[in-house]
């Protein structure tokens, strides 16, 4: 199992769109990918979980993987959160 904190980037958090991005690149792989959000913990691969979290611009999240594909599951899933979930940041995109 492997963790990493990261902070929600983009202007929106995690509404829909960046929600779907959000689970579309952890149901890429076979790990159980999981995160938490004050006192909640959703399942990174389910939208509705995901939108439950009510997840804002700011707020920081903790990423755990578990399984075979842990630290690359891991390294991707923080790496779109940090480039903003296919929304833009600051202008750019």
């Amino acid at each position: 199992m492997v963790a990493k904190k990261v902070v929600v980037k983009n202007a929106t958090g995690l509404h829909l769109k960046p929600a779907a991005f959000f689970c579309k690149e952890a149901l890429k792989y076979k790990s159980l990918v999981t995160f938490t959000c004050g006192d909640t913990t959703a399942n990174a691969k389910s939208v509705l979980s995901v939108l439950g979290a009510c997840v804002k611009a700011g707020d920081e999240i903790e990423v755990v993987c578990d399984g075979p594909d842990e630290e690359m599951a891991l390294s991707a899933i923080v790496e779109a959160v940090e480039s903003g979930l296919g929304e833009e940041l600051n202008g750019k995109e």
